[in-house]
């Protein structure tokens, strides 16, 4: 856990009560500091019974010394802007107090210790344990948490030779006021999360807030290959102070990392000294978006100092994200998938682009736009089997183009997917949960449904393998 010096004998506000809050609490608690704490939500009030202390106090904001806190901490998922600020946040406001998140007050307790932080849309997880796994297989001390798995309150601390590598959502960033990051990167940027962020502008400049504050020792890695990102890259290229590099799938650059159609890596940050990796024959890095995610992750780690020979040894036994196009199992010749950390159309399509003859699990809690975008690997659905909230809608979608089943839920879906795949016994068949939707109409999250699909899998394993009832 991180200890927060700065707030001894301070008072301070934490709304917002999941894994970040609560972390935040505990590292604040641990400090020294008093805490006042709320969520609207009375399931989430009690994941706080277990750091309850005398200086803890679980009352409601309107009964907060306002005048008194040093700080409003802010969970991430709380608006803070859109569709309007929630009502802690105009009360801080009125009573001139900073609002922050989780991430503001690890960087202000670890200053000097080497920061890799990753956001885009898409693939921002798999980089980030990507990352992490490169540098530990290398022998170096680091810790990997913020959006992904571990809160980075909860994070153990490092030595000034160590290093965090932090997913960042665009909400966590939103939240960041001095916050300093060593090697910054934006994967990529498609439309997401709107109703935070108010337009797509917003949203974009939300990301950006990764690259605020760098300086010439530091580094901006940013995609060129989608036309948000490129906007990026040219507006932090003429207003930064850091080195700014570009990142390409589509590309040959002179000067950056770029990954050709074959498969191949190619690194020209030191153009008199190029190295090249193959990615194309590495299993747990299937895909062009997965070939995006090696070269942000190779172009980090040699930024960090390590040899590419360090690096390509880390990206061959990477073991894989779980949630995200996770190989479950095989059975009887068809591949079961679960990718139901693809909760927005354009994480599906890079579930169905390397794939034939997908039986497609879709649907849930749909984000704008629906499937639509996905038309294009169509051909490549042998059939599709919707849940959800947005059954209706995305069977509207697939009417005559899909042949698909309304299965209503996961289970009553994975059931007639495997029977069907079974059946057709059609070549590199593949069950493939990847949802293009929110998994909240039905599961608490996407993690709960993936491993709900694992489970499901295991079972059929045992029974078709096994002959286990």
């Amino acid at each position: 856990m991180i200890t927060l010096r700065n707030y001894q004998d301070k008072k301070l506000g934490v709304f917002g009560l999941g894994k970040a809050g609560v972390s935040t609490i505990a590292a604040l608690v641990v400090s020294g500091a008093e805490v006042y704490a709320w969520d609207d939500k009375e399931e989430s009030r009690q994941n706080l019974q277990g750091v309850l202390t005398g200086k803890v106090h679980l009352v409601d904001p309107v009964r907060w010394p306002w005048t008194e806190l040093a700080a409003l901490v802010l969970s991430p998922g709380v608006p803070l802007t859109h569709p309007e600020p929630h009502y802690p946040v105009k009360m801080a406001q009125d009573a001139h107090v900073r609002v922050i998140g989780d991430i503001e007050l690890f960087c202000e307790a670890q200053p000097h210790i080497h920061k890799i932080a990753i956001t885009g849309t898409n693939g921002k997880s798999t980089t980030t344990s990507l990352i992490g796994h490169i540098l530990q297989s290398a022998g170096r001390k680091v810790e990997v948490g913020g959006n992904i798995g571990t809160p980075a309150l909860s994070l153990q601390p490092v030595a000034t030779d160590g290093c965090y590598v932090l997913e960042l959502s665009s909400y966590q960033l939103d939240l960041v006021q001095t916050a300093h990051f060593n090697i910054a990167m934006l994967i990529n940027a498609t439309p997401d999360h709107l109703d935070r962020h108010g337009s797509m502008e917003g949203y974009i400049a939300s990301k950006s807030h990764i690259f605020d504050r760098q300086n010439r020792h530091d580094f901006a890695l940013v995609s060129i290959d989608d036309d948000y990102s490129r906007s990026v890259f040219s507006a932090i290229k003429q207003t930064s102070k850091a080195r700014v590099i570009g990142i390409s799938l589509l590309n040959a650059l002179k000067q950056g990392v770029f990954v050709d159609r074959e498969g191949l890596l190619h690194d020209k940050l030191d153009p008199e000294s190029p190295a090249s990796v193959k990615l194309y024959d590495i299993v747990n890095l299937t895909g062009r978006h997965n070939w995006q995610n090696a070269a942000f992750a190779y172009a980090a780690c040699k930024l960090y100092g390590l040899a590419t020979r360090e690096i390509e040894k880390g990206l061959r036994s990477y073991p894989g994200l779980r949630h995200r196009l996770q190989m479950v199992s095989t059975i009887q010749g068809v591949r079961f998938i679960n990718d139901s950390k693809a909760t927005n159309a354009s994480a599906t399509s890079y579930a169905l682009a390397p794939f034939s003859n997908i039986y497609w699990i879709a649907g849930g809690k749909a984000k704008e736009g629906g499937i639509d975008s996905l038309t294009a690997y169509f051909n490549s659905i042998a059939h599709a089997f919707l849940i959800g909230e947005a059954e209706e809608e995305f069977a509207e979608t697939l009417e005559g183009k899909v042949p698909y089943t309304r299965c209503g839920t996961l289970a009553a879906a994975f059931a007639a997917a495997s029977e069907k795949a079974f059946a057709d016994r059609k070549l590199n068949s593949v069950v493939l949960l990847s949802p293009a939707c929110a998994s909240f109409d039905q599961w608490k999250s996407f993690e709960e449904r993936g491993d709900a699909f694992c489970k499901m899998t295991e079972k059929l394993l045992d029974k078709v393998v096994l002959g286990k009832k």
